[in-house]
């Protein structure tokens, strides 16, 4: 039975390549504590135990793959990117950009006090900085070094062993160092932290808590009193009693009469107006002044909600204490707002950025939501249908022009393939982020491109350098493994000291960047259960997007300076 299935599978390559992604999904996705090795650690075990039965298979599928891949992260962090370098991201751009420079530097003198060759060294780089997408463009380095091909062959098999045994504590070592050794070493109380940054940019004297002006609202029914405060008003100034937070009169029941009410609609004795507004202000503050009337068919306000797609120059970089207070965001509320190539949930407070890009989940009346999402961007409705021919002309057009070489003073200068691929990417997720009419690659599509794509080619290195596996992890060791805590701990410490003193970023912010510009969302996580509020992943986005494309890039930088 084994040597039938060991045979089959040397024969149909393809179904061994299948069996290292069901092996490693399954067991990628258990963790402890919030850590675990994750699919693509996982899967590259299972190839390399796969492996063991010497299967051959073309390396054209792992760059097919690989293209794929680099093309979704590019795509993902896009809008991230351009705005990081352009505008109000500047600073955390720029501290993504010294960030990785540490995160190259510190591995490659790792490196050579260790006296690694180039393979090892472009794995260990690739596994304590959990940039798995690294080792493609240091495949595609190590290629055009021109060495003969067993000993290629030879630098490439020792790639995957270096990542493997130093991939564990980069991932779990890092969100250590930065949620729970980092703020002590730094003095930083993270909840108190967070909590005072919400209070700070929170509004001065809003009613019902902190935030509770821009979502959990409801509908209720009022009666309005001959002696009370809004009898005569117009519909606009009768909002304005209630100055700190946003209500709105949507409906109005005059007589028997039901009418839709506009800004300038005057309120009569007698009136029942159907008010929309955070549950705490209809409860705690018009509850008390007026009679509360039950009326289902007043209250039958048509609503709904919708993902937006932010394009909006104008509202672009804008707080959203500014924008609630434009026409058209009259009678909408914002539930959630969501951000980057990871999906970052931003918190919503009045002093929260609003960037193109971003997607917001909005409620209110349909034609409320109507005139907001034309003024916004683009109505994200959930579709499962991706534009592929953008996707295969995007991905094309960026490898030919990475394929193309520049000899310059007789060096060969290139791309490859990959890089192309990757800044087609970023080129592309920016112009649908401007222009979202073209280019739809629905959040599921670009999880399948990222995920299965790199865990594809992650499979066939590890198949492929299998047989060699063994060997080269003895020969390694524990060594190798402790080199690997070195070239991870030290950038992030170097990190969190340039963020506080240099940068001077808030202490609320400054580990969502450290794990942003390192590329580390398991560390993000641990840090914002730590910190007890999303908060730090205002410091996420934009340095994340950053890290990712540099961190990438150096694969192939770790060979040119030690090939």
């Amino acid at each position: 039975m084994l040597e039938w299935l060991a045979e089959t599978l040397r024969k149909y390559p393809e179904i061994a390549i299948f069996l290292s992604l069901a092996v490693g999904y399954f067991v990628g996705k258990f963790t402890y504590r919030g850590l675990g090795l994750g699919a693509v650690t996982a899967t590259l075990l299972a190839a390399v135990i796969i492996g063991q039965l010497g299967i051959t298979i073309s390396p054209n599928v792992k760059s097919v793959f690989f293209l794929m891949f680099l093309f979704a992260v590019g795509y993902g962090v896009g809008p991230q990117f351009v705005r990081g370098i352009a505008s109000d991201g500047l600073p955390q751009a720029a501290f993504s950009v010294i960030v990785s420079i540490y995160c190259l530097a510190i591995p490659v003198i790792v490196a050579k006090l260790a006296g690694y060759e180039v393979g090892s060294a472009a794995g260990l780089y690739a596994g304590s900085q959990t940039i798995s997408a690294s080792m493609g463009l240091a495949t595609d380095a190590i290629n055009r070094l021109g060495l003969p091909p067993d000993k290629a062959t030879a630098m490439l098999n020792a790639m995957p062993i270096a990542y493997a045994v130093t991939y564990i504590f980069g991932t779990a070592g890092s969100a250590i160092v930065l949620a729970l050794i980092g703020p002590r070493l730094l003095g930083i109380d993270l909840a108190a932290a967070c909590k005072d940054y919400e209070t700070r940019h929170s509004a001065a004297s809003e009613l019902g808590g902190a935030g509770s002006a821009w979502h959990r609202f409801e509908l209720r029914a009022y009666r309005v009193k001959a002696d009370g405060p809004a009898a005569g008003l117009t519909v606009i100034e009768a909002e304005a009693l209630v100055p700190n937070a946003r209500v709105f009169i949507e409906r109005i029941r005059r007589d028997a009469t039901i009418m839709e009410a506009t800004a300038d609609t005057k309120l009569q004795a007698g009136d029942i107006v159907a008010v929309v507004g955070p549950r705490e202000v209809l409860v705690n503050v018009l509850g008390q002044a007026a009679e509360e009337v039950n009326d289902p068919e007043l209250q039958n306000v048509p609503a709904e909600g919708v993902d937006v797609f932010v394009t909006s120059k104008e509202l672009s970089g804008r707080k959203l204490s500014e924008i609630a207070k434009l026409p058209a965001a009259r009678g909408v509320f914002l539930r959630k707002i969501v951000r980057g190539a990871t999906a970052t949930t931003i918190p919503i407070l009045p002093d929260t950025i609003i960037n193109r890009g971003d997607i917001l989940t909005l409620v209110g009346r349909s034609k409320d939501l109507a005139a907001a999402t034309k003024n916004i961007g683009h109505a994200d409705r959930v579709t499962d249908i991706a534009d592929v021919a953008f996707i295969g002309a995007a991905i094309a057009l960026g490898a030919l022009v990475g394929s193309l070489v520049l000899n310059i003073a007789g060096i060969p200068l290139t791309l490859s393939t990959a890089g192309g691929a990757l800044i087609s990417g970023l080129v592309f997720g920016w112009l649908r982020s401007v222009r979202p009419t073209f280019g739809r690659i629905p959040s599921s599509t670009v999880w399948f491109m990222n995920s299965v794509g790199l865990n594809v080619f992650i499979a066939v290195v590890g198949i492929s350098a299998g047989p060699g596996f063994i060997a080269g992890l003895k020969e390694l060791g524990i060594s190798l493994f402790l080199w690997g805590v070195l070239a991870t701990t030290i950038p992030l410490i170097l990190a969190m000291y340039t963020g506080k003193y240099l940068f001077k970023f808030d202490p609320a912010i400054l580990f969502g960047a450290c794990a942003g510009a390192r590329t580390t969302t398991a560390a993000l996580g641990m840090i914002t259960d730590a910190a007890k509020s999303q908060v730090p992943a205002l410091g996420y986005t934009v340095t994340y997007a950053i890290g990712n494309t540099l961190l990438t890039i150096w694969g192939m930088v770790v060979v040119m300076l030690l090939g």
